[in-house]
This record gives structure tokens, sequence and C-alpha cells, in this order.
């Protein structure tokens, strides 16, 4: 026990002070956007080398950089081959050309169900024979508890209708998203949708004014869904637009029951089918029969897209899936035995038993949602930087490794390094809140030799492109530099 404390002891003494004198560029940077030093928490390992270390055993606030933990530990855990699945089930019989009994869509945390997907299904119930459905349409979200995290949760920040503030659920179609297409005239707004729903329409209380079009944000404000005396839903955009502008904007306004309901009676309809139920929450029973289903992208496309663009609602079902879901190599993916735990709860779980399995301290460690929307969310930069050396020794590096974004090249820092020896080489992921600026990932120095990055600033006074400046400051002088290694190695805690 005191050989471990003493090692313990020694390790957050090195991290405190190897290199802990910040380079000359970041620190002059620091000053020059009025940003402490205690703001910044940063390790560079190169090997299991320290290279620079300043605060890096202090838990922060990482922003999307929280991806990277649930990315690695999906592709670890759940393998290239998972996917996620929706079915469709029944308990009831085809007689003739009808279902007798319920009809139900069993999610599965398939994160590409898309209204087509969808139609492709139920074609595949005509196909059958099927042209009327005497039951009700049961949505089964069973998967995750609870089953709607969304209900009653207050919004993160003002804009709840953003695609980005999608909070998931086992069985999503399109995320719930409806695409708008706004096109104005000197006197006239006209409005499309996209898909159509079954009595959903879209109207405006917006008011014309005289600005650039490319300010049309400025004017919005929250739309509402209003549901009629008759059943029907109209949709009510509210705010200004300006005249002579046309834009596209993907909205999640309508209750997902009724999205989903008025989606299937849509595409239903359209086929030729009748149907005399409704829609209703339900779980499908052991023995139902499976009519038709659709399997998710796999998983390293899933990475890769939650990470390149920093996709929130990716992350989140990739997240969930950790406390829900385990590979199956025949079918993509089985569920785990139903408690009443939490499906967060277990993810976070197995989060941790993956990280002290690779020796790493989870000690500070806070996962909330696996995304890094949140303000609870706390990693370490060393824990950040250990998660990164695993993943160069992972057997799925090279899944890990393409789903960062490159340098000056595409996802969220296609515009940012360019013209720095950078650019084109190091893979990074981003991470930004109204307080936090952070970069983690892989960086070349001069060299060519791979240096494990991580770097996170936390302050009030982050934002307009102070904290960005200061990262951006840093990344340049790792790419630049060929830096000897500290001289003594340093390896990930070791745990009692």
């Amino acid at each position: 026990m005191l050989r471990r404390f003493a090692l313990a002891t020694f390790l957050a003494a090195v991290l405190g002070s190897a290199h802990a004198q910040l380079p000359a560029p970041v620190a002059q940077m620091l000053a020059q956007q009025g940003l402490p030093e205690d703001s910044l928490g940063v390790l560079v390992l190169k090997g299991d080398n320290v290279v620079l270390s300043h605060q890096a055993d202090r838990p922060m606030q990482p922003a999307s950089t929280m991806k990277l933990v649930t990315t690695m530990v999906s592709l670890e855990r759940l393998g290239p081959a998972f996917r996620g699945r929706t079915e469709l089930r029944t308990t009831g019989e085809i007689q003739k050309d009808a279902l007798r009994g319920n009809l139900i869509l069993k999610g599965g945390a398939d994160a590409d169900l898309s209204g087509a997907d969808l139609e492709n299904m139920l074609r595949a119930l005509h196909y059958q024979g099927i042209r009327r459905i005497e039951g009700d349409l049961v949505l089964d979200r069973s998967l995750w508890q609870p089953a709607r995290a969304d209900v009653g949760l207050p919004p993160f920040d003002e804009s709840p209708e953003a695609y980005y503030n999608l909070i998931p659920d086992a069985l999503l179609v399109n995320k719930n998203m409806i695409q708008i297409d706004m096109r104005s005239t000197n006197k006239r707004l006209k409005l499309e949708m996209q898909p159509q729903l079954d009595r959903v329409s879209i109207g405006s209380a917006m008011t014309l004014i005289d600005a650039d079009c490319s300010t049309w944000e400025d004017g919005w404000k929250l739309p509402e869904a209003v549901r009629q005396k008759d059943g029907r839903i109209k949709v009510i955009l509210h705010g200004t637009f300006p005249k002579d502008c046309a834009r596209s904007y993907s909205i999640n306004v309508l209750d997902r029951n009724d999205y989903i309901e008025r989606l299937f009676r849509q595409k239903w309809k359209e086929l030729g089918g009748k149907f005399s139920g409704k829609a209703v929450e339900g779980t499908a029973p052991p023995g139902s029969t499976l009519l038709a289903e659709h399997t998710s992208r796999m998983l390293p496309e899933l990475v890769r897209d939650t990470n390149k663009p920093s996709d929130n609602a990716l992350a989140r079902t990739l997240f969930l899936s950790l406390g829900s879901l385990q590979p199956d190599p025949a079918a993509g993916s089985f569920a785990l035995p139903a408690t009443g735990e939490p499906t967060s709860a277990r993810a976070d779980a197995a989060v941790r038993e993956w990280m002290r399995g690779q020796r790493i301290d989870d000690t500070g460690l806070v996962m909330e949602n696996g995304s890094g929307l949140s303000r609870l969310e706390r990693v370490t930069p060393q824990q950040m930087a250990y998660l990164l050396q695993a993943g160069l020794r992972s057997n799925w590096a090279p899944e890990f490794q393409s789903s960062m974004p490159i340098a000056g090249i595409d996802g969220t820092l296609r515009r940012r390094l360019q013209g720095t020896p950078a650019a084109g080489r190091a893979r990074l992921k981003t991470g930004t809140l109204r307080n936090v600026v952070a970069l983690a990932g892989y960086v070349p120095d001069a060299d060519g030799v791979q240096n494990v990055f991580v770097a996170i600033v936390n302050s009030e006074q982050a934002g307009n492109g102070r904290g960005r400046a200061v990262l951006d400051a840093l990344v340049d002088w790792v790419a630049r530099s060929g830096m000897p290694s500290a001289p003594a190695p340093v390896q990930a805690p070791v745990l009692p």
C-alpha cells in the first residue's frame, strides 16, 4: 500500500512539474488574449514521455472532445461490425390481406433510420400481402431507460429546436427533424416542409424585413407546433425574415410520438394501405414475429460522422448503446439483460471499466451524456491523453484516427491551422462551449513523430476566438518542433 501511495505521489509530482513552463509563444498568446495561465490544462506526450504538462491532473470541462472517450470505448467494446437495428414485429396473424393484431415498431439505437427506410419496411409488409392493419401501432423504446429522457428536461440553451440539442431515444425516425425551405420575395414568404406528415402543415407568423439574407438567423424565434381541435397540427414560425432570401433549416418541434405516427400514416396511405388504430407506447412481447427490419451503418462510419462534424445526437446514441447493447457477429447487436438501473449509469460504468482495464485512473471523470454538450462533464488532460495513447495501441486505431478532423482540411478543423506545419497532418477533435475551448488528438512534430495532444481552456473569457488562438499556437509549437522527450518516462497511473 505504501509503495502504491509513493508511486501515485511521484507521478502527480512529475505531471505537475515536468515542463510546467509554458512555451513562450503560448504564454505570450495567453497574455495577449487576456487569459490566465490557470485557465489552461495541457498534456503532450511522445510515446510514454512527457513533452509538456500543465495542470494535467485537473478535471476540466472538455466540451465536444468528450466524444473521443465515447467513440474510442464504443469501438473497443462494441467492435467495428456493430450496427443498431429497427424491427417491425407483431403478435397478430396475417389473414387474407389483413394483419389482425398490433404492429410493433421496436427501436434498437438505429441512428440511421430515415423516412425512406421506414417506407421500405412498410413496403415489405405490402409484399407479404398486408393491405390493412387491424390493430394499433406500438412504439417500443424500451431498450433505453428512461425511454424518453427528453420529457421534462429543461433545455440546454435558448435553441431547443436545433439539431445539436436533440436528445435521442432508442426509436427515432429522421431524428425527429422537419426540414423547412423558406423563400421570400419583397412581399411574400413561401414555406415547404419535408417529410410530408399526415395532417401536419406549416405556417408563418414571421415579418419580412429589409436585411441581409446572410443574417437571417438574427430574427429567428422559437417555432411552435399547435394542435388544432380536429387533431391536425400546424407548425408556426416566428420572428423576422429578410426579403428576397432563400434558406433551409431543420427543426425539432413535434412530439416524437406524433412525428412517427403521422409519418407512418402518410407512408402507409401512399402505399395504398389502411390503418384504423392509433399509436401507443409499449413493448414487444416475447415470441412476437419479425416482419421487417432495418440496420444502421457499421460503427466505424457512425464514429466518423460523430467526430468529423461533432454530432451530439450520434455521440449520445453511441454512449447509451454502451449501456444497453453488446456486439453480435451474426445480427449486429443484442440487448443486455434489463435492469432497473438507468441506461446512462450503465454506460458510465462501461466507460470506467474499459479505462481501468487500460490502467487509466478515472478519478474526477464525470460523464453525463457522452457528447460534451453538458455543464457537468469533466475529464483531466491526463485521462484524455492516456485514452488517446490506448487508441494508438487499439486494433481499431485506423478507424479511430480517421474519424478525427484533419487540420485545415475537413470537419470542424477545415478552416483552422491553414498554412501552418500542422495543416493536413494533425488530427484533432475540437470542443467549444460558451466557456470552453478544447483540442485533443494527434499532432506529428517536425521529425514526423506522433505526439498525443490534449489542451483545454476553461474560462468565461474563452470565447470570441481567444481560447482558440491559444490552442492553435500550442498546436503550431508542437508541429514545428522536434522536441527531445522528457528525461524520465511517465506511465499511466497504476490503479490499486
